[in-house]
């Protein structure tokens, strides 16, 4: 290893950047529960016992009456028992949008003076029209105090004063990136619970001598089983493991990524000992024929891989813990969630995992290779060429089956929504394939090839990657994991954008679509009635409708329902066929359904149907009609207008209306537009732009995943760098005498060059055929689920194929390099 510093830190660095991925990973996720916990233990520091009223499943808790927080106040260790109002209070900015977060609540609430929040500057509301705000609304949205502040509560938006802006304590100007803003009390009742004299919970704080958990048990005692009473730190429990709940799985993510890097690197391990090995076949002969035994050749070289493995890990995971403390740092600030972040802490599973992966797959990658070493004869010894060529018979067998055994594995696992079925097959899948890419080299390496060897260095390059297709294949199939799982989910976007876009073309038959940008914090943006009657009397709009819509309970069952204003309408904009019944106005006892829905629940016309809505007792329904399969409402009741008082809100959350037949459709959309001034997360667009809309979150999906494997392919370009400076070190007399009968520097470094792009782009085009086939057979699986087309990424797989060529191009140029400045007679010399 000594002798061979250059090769010892290839092989490691691959081990190095799995290893960092996982344990980052671990510290990460350390690293933001201990904050979240940090954070709602000072959120609830003040909360001694909180009272909530108990929601019945399906049902939205009632309201608490004043009466309630009399009868607190007379519990025996009762200190103080303070009403509290909360709901949801979006600010609009100066520019008159609404102010997002990155996922941070945006809340109203009632100013007590008695919680947390000290006024900071200015004052606390006192008139109808003023109100209190938090530090990091103020910084984020640029007030100050006098300033006006709009504000989309249950009501359309209206208008306050600041009178103040508060903080918490140790002058933070948020808990986690919040923003909020404290109301009068009365003010706050309407507009965010709907009602006068009403409060959401109560905060209740503990007599001197009275524990948390004495006084909870006596205030429950007190009102009885209808309320859910809990101390301060239990509440601070839940939502922090709620919380981390959600952290789990965005670790599996990191981990999942972390393993495919890892996958890529046993390849490139595998690659390096194959071709330390091979080059040192002469050397183990010789080790042999003085005596060595063959557990002796097999344990030098799973020592070499021990130690290198044991290197590595101890760098990758100190590379982690740096990775997974600038990620929480990161996470922290960016999009204010304003974070306040625990010490960076290293857990046992980051360092466990370390060096389990890092050693693991080291050793493992080495096995094989050392196998093959200690069956090399002593007789090798006196050979000249060190690596003989094997037939590719039994690997190729061996590559189809499990090949096959992998695409088996996938189809049930997309049969049976199996998701450790499906990652089990797509993992054995690659497997096989790069069982298989050993035949495949030669053909497809040589056809590659022919497009770079118009001249005498392109050709020498183009058969140096074809004359040992083993290694070619192992390198390549490095490049191939990733660029098959970017193709793939690429092919599955495509084809539900193209089948969004089929839908609005074909079954969506209206012209203008009017829908909040967003959720707000647990409905969607919505609007009122009499916006939608204006919409109706608009110059050039034929006809339009909307929808309220909730979750109703059917039994156990969550299902989804609108109530429509105008089912006919309906009808016609949404192109639905009648299955049985007639498709028409609703009684205020009646449901129309979608032939999934009936099939799954053996519902037929005339059968009865009783739901639990939001609010109110349990109502049955009778099934009016029942509508041929579609790809729009799937899965969706449609319930009367007259339902939608039991909903959580009963306005409008989306509407669509049809022009007039002449009519321009710009045209009628900027006079559709200004009725909804007031309601800045409400847009009015037409198909095209509602499908634009629809659809740009792929963009970011596929952009989060393109950054997650970028590692991956970093990890495959080191390996096309290793096999080349390998591959140089092994061919050094060859490229002496290459040097002597007169080829030029330039024209060593143009052949490496091209070796190195065939080797690349072979990767790239085996990447691209495997992620076709991975994509097209998700897209196969997902029909049922409304992706109904296929659409395939041509642009972006021919952005892959150029990134593959570059990426050749930047992997030869150490290597390249290394070779041109051989020493012409030291490399003739050369063993």
């Amino acid at each position: 290893m000594l002798s061979r510093k250059l090769r010892l830190v290839l092989s490691a660095l691959a081990v190095v950047l799995g290893v960092m991925f996982v344990s980052g990973s671990f510290v990460l996720t350390d690293t933001l529960q201990r904050s979240f916990t940090d954070l709602f233990s000072s959120a609830f520091a003040n909360v001694d016992v909180s009272v909530t009223p108990k929601a019945e499943k399906g049902k939205q808790p009632e309201p608490l009456a004043p009466q309630t927080i009399a009868d607190v106040k007379a519990v025996p260790g009762v200190a103080s028992a303070v009403g509290d109002v909360q709901g949801s209070a979006r600010p609009i900015g100066k520019n008159g949008k609404v102010i997002t977060t990155s996922g941070s609540p945006r809340f109203g609430f009632n100013w007590t003076g008695t919680g947390d929040e000290k006024i900071r500057d200015g004052k606390a509301p006192v008139a109808d029209n003023e109100v209190v705000i938090g530090g990091f609304l103020a910084t984020t949205g640029g007030f100050k105090v006098g300033d006006d502040i709009a504000l989309l509560t249950l009501e359309p938006k209206k208008t306050f004063k600041v009178a103040g802006i508060y903080e918490y304590a140790g002058g933070r100007d948020s808990l986690g990136g919040e923003l909020s803003v404290a109301f009068t009390e009365p003010v706050a009742q309407q507009l965010l619970l709907g009602k006068k004299d009403v409060y959401s919970g109560v905060t209740v704080k503990a007599a001197q001598g009275t524990s948390d958990d004495a006084l909870r048990d006596a205030v429950a005692a007190k009102l009885g089983s209808g309320y859910d009473v809990k101390t301060g730190a239990t509440l601070a429990k839940e939502q922090a493991d709620q919380i981390n709940e959600g952290l789990k799985f965005f670790n599996y993510v990191l981990l999942g990524f972390a393993g495919i890097a890892l996958f890529v690197g046993i390849f490139i391990i595998l690659n390096t000992f194959s071709i330390i090995v091979a080059q040192r076949t002469r050397e183990l002969a010789l080790l042999r024929s003085m005596g060595a035994s063959r557990g002796q050749v097999i344990g030098s070289v799973v020592l070499e891989a021990l130690v290198i493995g044991l290197i590595a890990s101890i760098v990758g995971l100190a590379a982690g813990v740096g990775i997974g403390a600038l990620l929480a740092k990161i996470f922290s600030s960016v999009g204010g969630t304003s974070l306040q972040l625990a010490g960076i802490g290293v857990p046992m599973s980051a360092v466990i995992s370390s060096f389990a992966v890092g050693m693991i797959v080291t050793v493992v990658a080495a096995v094989m290779p050392a196998l093959r070493a200690s069956r090399i004869a002593p007789v090798a010894a006196m050979r000249e060429a060190a690596t003989p060529d094997r037939p590719l018979t039994k690997i190729t067998i061996t590559g189809a089956l499990v090949a096959a055994a992998g695409g088996t594995a996938l189809a049930f696992g997309f049969n049976q929504a199996s998701l450790p079925l499906i990652f089990g097959g797509i993992l054995v899948a690659f497997v096989g394939v790069a069982l298989l890419t050993p035949i495949l080299s030669k053909p497809m390496v040589s056809l590659i090839g022919r497009l770079l060897s118009w001249s005498m260095p392109g050709l020498l390059g183009r058969r140096n990657s074809a004359r040992n297709p083993r290694r070619t294949a192992i390198t390549a199939a490095a490049l191939m994991v990733g660029i098959s799982l970017i193709t793939g989910v690429s092919v599955v976007l495509t084809s539900a954008t193209k089948s969004i876009e089929k839908l609005a073309s074909g079954q969506l038959q209206t012209d203008l679509i009017i829908s909040g940008e967003g959720q707000m914090e647990g409905q969607p943006a919505t609007f009122g009635r009499d916006v939608l009657t204006k919409v109706e009397k608009t110059d050039g709009v034929k006809s339009a409708f909307g929808w309220s819509q909730d979750g109703v309970l059917q039994g156990e069952d969550q299902l989804f329902a609108v109530a429509v204003t105008d089912v006919s309408a309906l009808k016609e904009m949404f192109a639905l066929k009648p299955k049985s019944g007639d498709i028409k106005p609703l009684r205020d006892d009646q449901v129309g359904l979608p032939e999934d829905l009936a099939t799954e629940k053996n519902w037929t016309v005339g059968s009865t149907i009783t739901l639990q809505l939001a609010k109110g007792e349990p109502r049955t329904y009778t099934v009016a009609f029942v509508w041929s399969k579609s790809q729009v409402l799937q899965g969706a009741m449609v319930l009367p207008e007259s339902s939608s008082k039991d909903f959580r809100s009963d306005q409008i959350g989306q509407a669509f209306a049809q022009v007039t037949p002449g009519a321009n459709v710009a045209d009628v959309q900027k006079r559709v537009e200004p009725l909804f001034a007031d309601n800045p997360e409400i847009t009015v667009q037409d198909r095209s732009g509602f499908v634009k809309q629809t659809t740009s979150q792929f963009d970011t999906v596929l952009l989060m995943i393109q950054i997650l494997l970028a590692l991956a392919i970093l990890i495959a370009v080191l390996g096309v760098i290793n096999t080349l400076a390998l591959s140089v070190i092994e061919r050094t007399r060859e490229l002496g005498l290459l040097r002597a009968i007169g080829m030029r520097r330039a024209q060593v470094m143009r052949m490496i060059t091209v070796e190195s792009v065939v080797i690349s782009v072979f990767g790239a085009v085996l990447g691209l055929a495997v992620g076709l086939a991975l994509g097209v057979a998700t897209v196969q699986a997902l029909k049922d689920q409304g992706i109904s087309e296929l659409g395939l990424p041509w642009a972006t797989m021919a952005q892959y194929l150029v990134v593959a060529a570059f990426v050749g191009v930047v992997a030869a140029i150490l290597p390249a390099i290394r070779a041109a400045r051989l020493n012409v007679l030291d490399a003739i010399a050369y063993e």
